[in-house]
């Protein structure tokens, strides 16, 4: 419950604290007092914008505090802390902070928030009727909510199939739409990757393929130095023009080598190093033969090996810098060719999958709109036997249901409609013109609702406009009723209205220094009596006005419970 508001420096208050109270609380005072001024402050603290032209004159800018106890509601706390605002001590501190120049402060338990966060929050704690925009029960968008809750379980249920319809057709529906985008650019990608896909393969490279191609052009460009070369170092090795070659030097040398070491065994070691020598030596005279006997001039091949080099180089260009670059390319074009062919097989099964939840939607849907209008009849009937009592007896109210495209609640659009009076049309909820009528029909709603659609504080400004006697006293029994299952914080200008409340606080304004204050008094007692009177509008301290008074205030007691 709201358990402590405190105002400063807001319009005509210059510092006001106000305690309220479980139960049914009422805020009374002359015309002009500063009530609504009260009532427009916590409006502050709920997410209504503010203007600059709020901060009192002369000050630099405006507070408004509140202090909510969740301490008693698990599951009002629960839903603070899923939105981020843990309870502590299971309190939560709301503050408003304006400046005169009109920039706006919101914090929350001493943490900045928005005033969209905040909204969201003091959603879920507090309702305002009368003469103020945030009433939630003449927004249309909530009149769905709150037929649903009076349905019970099996709407609840059929809400909760229908919304895991909804959403997997959504998801679905995203999937085919990513799947369908740009399909033009999809075939034209189709297109180029097997175009580049056959280019590659069309190749046939090798790894390594390059580095062989441009040592053959090496050797074929090189050809004639090669075989000058081969043969001159061939001639080295075995002799020419009747001089001895390496070889045959080798052998000499060889042959006086053993002929020392049958002298000196300590030489064997030089004889074998000499045969390998020789050895190699023969090895490499036979390779430079047949190396020299193989060179040949072929322009033919030459050609050949420039015109695959010209081929590999343009892939490199296109593909990558090595041929392995290249063959890794043309792997993963296979993989985009094949995800693009599947994305089509992919979105022939989606499209079969949209249909089948389509129909799951409208078949869930159907049987919620069954159990809506159903439960819509009772709902009218028990909120026009409310308004009855309330001497609306004339009164017809109904609960609009008309078809809608599937969503996420599914196929109805819910509005309260009614006619005030005989031979008049159904109207919106929000058109009704009368003050006091719309203060009735919003308590009947109330009423109706008070354990299907729980605001744990309902502040009710000026609930009396246009109603007196019987029916503000009725008015008073309902409010008192609805206070055992919520806080209720109401103003008025009726006797009978406020004898009913557990909670009795007297406004009243005066000039201090030639300031205009606005203060605020919890009265009981003789005190309380006196304000009764006051309100009954008989002769200052007359016997017969406070007798009244008292009478009113033991009525008051009895249905209160105080």
């Amino acid at each position: 419950m709201l358990t402590e508001i405190h105002i400063k420096n807001f319009a005509l208050i210059d510092d006001l604290t106000i305690r309220l109270h479980k139960g049914f609380n009422v805020l009374t005072g002359e015309t002009g007092a500063g009530k609504s001024i009260i009532i427009d402050a916590i409006t502050t603290i709920v997410g209504e914008r503010l203007s600059g032209d709020l901060v009192r004159t002369g000050a630099e800018k405006a507070v408004v505090e509140a202090v909510f106890d969740l301490s008693e509601d698990e599951g009002i706390a629960r839903r603070a802390a899923e939105l981020g605002y843990e309870p502590e001590d299971g309190l939560i501190i709301i503050s408003r902070e304006l400046s005169a120049g009109g920039k706006s402060q919101i914090r929350v338990n001493g943490r900045i928030s928005t005033l969209a966060m905040l909204r969201q929050l003091t959603s879920g704690l507090v309702d305002v009727h009368g003469q103020h925009e945030h009433q939630s029960l003449l927004d249309v968008d909530n009149h769905l909510e709150i037929l649903d809750e009076w349905c019970g379980r099996d709407a609840q249920r059929l809400r909760l199939e229908v919304r895991g319809f909804w959403e997997s057709l959504s998801e679905a529906e995203r999937e085919l739409e990513g799947l369908k985008h740009d399909e033009r650019e999809r075939e034209r990608l189709l297109d180029l990757y097997r175009f580049q896909k056959d280019e590659i393969e069309k190749a046939g490279l090798k790894p390594g393929e390059d580095d062989e191609l441009t040592a053959e052009r090496s050797r074929l460009v090189n050809s004639e130095k090669l075989s000058e070369l081969a043969a001159a170092a061939y001639d080295a090795l075995s002799g020419g023009a009747g001089d001895g070659g390496a070889v045959e030097m080798l052998y000499s040398a060889l042959s006086k080598i053993q002929a020392m070491a049958g002298f000196d065994e300590s030489l064997a070691a030089l004889v074998e190093d000499m045969q390998n020598a020789l050895y190699a030596a023969e090895q490499v005279r036979s390779a430079v033969r047949d190396y020299r006997d193989s060179i040949e001039f072929s322009p033919e091949r030459l050609e050949l090996i420039e015109e695959r080099l010209d081929v590999i180089r343009a892939l490199k260009r296109k593909y990558g810098e090595t041929i392995e670059n290249i063959i890794q390319f043309g792997r993963e074009l296979e993989d985009k060719i094949e995800a693009i062919s599947r994305s089509e097989e992919r979105a022939a099964a989606v499209e079969a999958r949209i249909g089948d939840l389509r129909k799951q939607l409208e078949t869930a849907s159907a049987s919620l709109s069954d159990v809506r209008k159903a439960g819509a009849v009772r709902f009218a009937e028990s909120v026009e036997r409310e308004l009855n009592e309330l001497a609306m007896e004339a009164t017809k109210f109904e609960v609009s249901i008309e078809p809608c495209m599937c969503g996420a609640k599914g196929a109805d659009r819910v509005e309260f409609v009614i006619s005030p009076n005989p031979g008049e049309p159904m109207k919106p909820l929000a058109k009704i013109a009368s003050g006091g009528e719309m203060s009735r029909v919003m308590l009947a709603l109330k009423t109706v609702m008070a354990g299907a659609y729980r605001v744990p504080t309902l502040i009710f400004d000026e609930i009396d406009a246009g109603i007196g006697g019987r029916t503000a006293s009725v008015l008073g029994r309902k409010l008192a009723e609805l206070s055992k299952g919520a806080q209720v914080l109401c103003v008025t200008h009726l006797p009978q209205i406020a004898c009913f409340a557990n909670s009795h606080f007297s406004v009243e304004k005066s000039v201090v220094d030639g300031r205009t204050r606005v203060a605020v008094s919890e009265v009981a007692g003789d005190d309380r009596v006196q304000e009764i009177a006051r309100m009954l509008g008989e002769v200052e301290d007359s016997a017969s006005a406070a007798d009244h008074a008292r009478e009113l205030l033991e009525v008051g007691a009895r249905v209160s419970g105080r």
